[in-house]
């Protein structure tokens, strides 16, 4: 017997290691933005200490205001971060993928560092609370969207839609709102409107099989345009009737909401608030703990599989469908009965599009993507953050970061995400 004939077989689990692709980019990305933070330090220095304020009046015990020198507290910041790339680059050379706190690591670092810088000099102190709790407010549409394009998604329709389902919501539950008075009234209406929305989604894409994409974007510019034409020509002659909501109260939880820091920005909220949490486990429990939950990822996923095995593919993309409508149209309603007392024409501004951005983000999963949502309305915030303490960032420029937070989240930081295999391909049984 020869010693090639003993000679013992690599294992496959060895060989799939080896020549499976590594991205690089984690590394690349971190490695940009630090040099490009390190360049704004290099050409725009601030000089002066930056004021950190972490405790509101209501706290059961007040933390002191940190003070801390912007310019050295920035620099560090900037080699931590280049650490992290560096880091990065290592885990990539050596073929093996980037652990998900080196970019967190990283982010924190740059984040801490920029708002050091921004706030040198100035008298008035930058309020965490403030920023965290600005942040969730304006990541709840974000996250209900999100959350309404993962159900959908997770069945094989691409949910282009979720714009007009926030917008529809929003207007729904401004009129009925208004009209009884009652904003849980206006928020059961924007369900309504999300679920008909939805409904006309899945006519024309799971009944007639039209491409997803051009549905999605058709019923958009319908909704902009049908409550565009009802605001002028109804809401606003008769706005004292029509579009003055009453907005859901904040309801603060006893002894939680005086915890440091976390208690003002997570337990003093409106009800819509606490269900954007529930509804996070809601979805995420229904997706993969449930029956019904596997029958909507296989018909994502193979649905001619799931037909022979006796699942109605059709009825259960409808279901998955009118459901992420609820859910998103619940989103839009924050906009009328949370938000403001009244709706303004196509006020949700495109955030049904960076809600779709985090479903991709999040790597079509529930929790991952109520996070994505949260990193973008903190994006959101930080201009009107920055423009109370002072700072000398443009605002031009604070508007613009939202987006480039989703440029760089979906085509760097995210890494590879593979959707489900049968999205956006219709399903026609024989």
């Amino acid at each position: 017997m020869t010693a090639a004939t003993v000679e013992a077989p690599k294992a496959p689990e060895a060989e799939n290691r080896r020549i499976a692709p590594v991205s690089w980019k984690s590394a690349v990305t971190l490695g940009v933005v630090t040099a490009l933070f390190a360049v704004l330090l290099l050409v725009a220095p601030h000089a002066g200490d930056a004021r950190f304020a972490l405790s509101t009046s209501g706290d059961f015990f007040i933390i002191p205001v940190i003070v801390v020198p912007a310019m050295g507290t920035a620099w560090g910041c900037l080699v931590l971060a280049a650490l992290a790339a560096v880091g990065a680059g290592l885990f990539t050379a050596r073929g093996l993928r980037t652990p998900a706190w080196v970019p967190g690591v990283a982010a924190f670092a740059i984040l801490l560092g920029f708002l050091s810088w921004a706030a040198a000099g100035s008298p008035r102190d930058l309020s965490i609370v403030g920023l965290l709790s600005g942040a969730v407010l304006l990541s709840v549409p974000l996250v209900y969207g999100a959350l309404g394009g993962v159900l959908s998604e997770r069945a094989g329709i691409v949910n282009i839609a979720i714009e007009g389902q926030l917008l529809a919501g929003a207007f729904t539950a401004a009129i009925v709102g208004s009209l009884t008075d009652s904003p849980y009234a206006g928020a059961l209406a924007a369900v309504l409107a999300g679920m008909l929305v939805s409904l006309v989604l899945g006519l024309f894409t799971i009944t007639y099989h039209v491409n997803q994409v051009i549905v999605g974007v058709v019923l958009n510019v319908l909704v902009i345009g049908l409550t565009s034409f009802l605001y002028s020509q109804v809401l606003v002659p008769d706005a004292a009737t029509l579009n003055t909501t009453t907005r859901f109260p904040r309801v603060g939880i006893p002894l939680l909401e005086n915890i440091p820091v976390i208690g003002p920005v997570l337990f003093d909220q409106t009800i819509i608030v606490y269900l954007m949490f529930v509804a996070v486990g809601l979805v995420w429990f229904a997706l993969f703990r449930t029956r019904w939950g596997l029958r909507v990822r296989a018909v994502g996923e193979h649905p001619l599989a799931a037909d022979t095995v006796g699942i109605d593919v059709v009825r259960t993309r409808y279901n998955a469908l009118l459901w992420a409508g609820a859910v998103a149209g619940l989103g839009g309603a924050f906009y009328t009965v949370v938000s403001l007392s009244q709706f303004n024409r196509e006020m949700t501004a495109g955030a049904g599009f960076i809600a779709l951005a985090a479903v991709i983000f999040g790597k079509w999963h529930p929790v991952r993507a109520a996070l994505a949502g949260l990193l973008f309305g903190f994006a959101s915030n930080l201009q009107s953050v920055l423009s109370v303490v002072g700072s000398p960032v443009p605002s031009q420029f604070m508007l613009m970061v939202p987006y480039v937070v989703t440029i760089l989240a979906v085509a760097g930081l995210v890494g590879r995400s593979r959707p489900p295999a049968a999205e956006g391909i219709p399903y026609v049984k024989g």
